[in-house]
């Protein structure tokens, strides 16, 4: 059973508030099982999403909705191991920083 982390989505409200990720390349510094990918890929570019834990990438992978697929892609990394080509992105996003 997974559990629900912010059912009213108040953590994407509040990112989406912070900053404009409209038409932006975002990299995701540990983006888990996706739970703020969703709502940040729709309105971006593109997204980089990536996270050590190679469980938490996979259930991501599976529920990624088909409509978001060419425009996200999740690695099994941490931040120091990401490689990133420079000037590749317009936005890095890091969670839990909120």
């Amino acid at each position: 059973m997974s559990r629900v982390i912010d059912p009213e989505q108040a953590q994407l409200a509040a990112v989406l508030r912070a900053t404009d990720v409209t038409g932006k390349r975002v990299l995701e510094v540990g983006c888990g099982e996706g739970r703020l990918t969703w709502g940040i890929a729709p309105h971006a570019a593109s997204v980089l999403a990536f996270d050590p834990v190679a469980e938490s990438v996979e259930a991501a992978r599976a529920g990624c909705p088909d409509e978001l697929r060419e425009k996200v892609r999740f690695d099994v990394a941490s931040a120091s191991e990401i490689e990133v080509e420079p000037q590749s992105v317009d936005l890095v996003f890091f969670s839990w920083s909120l």
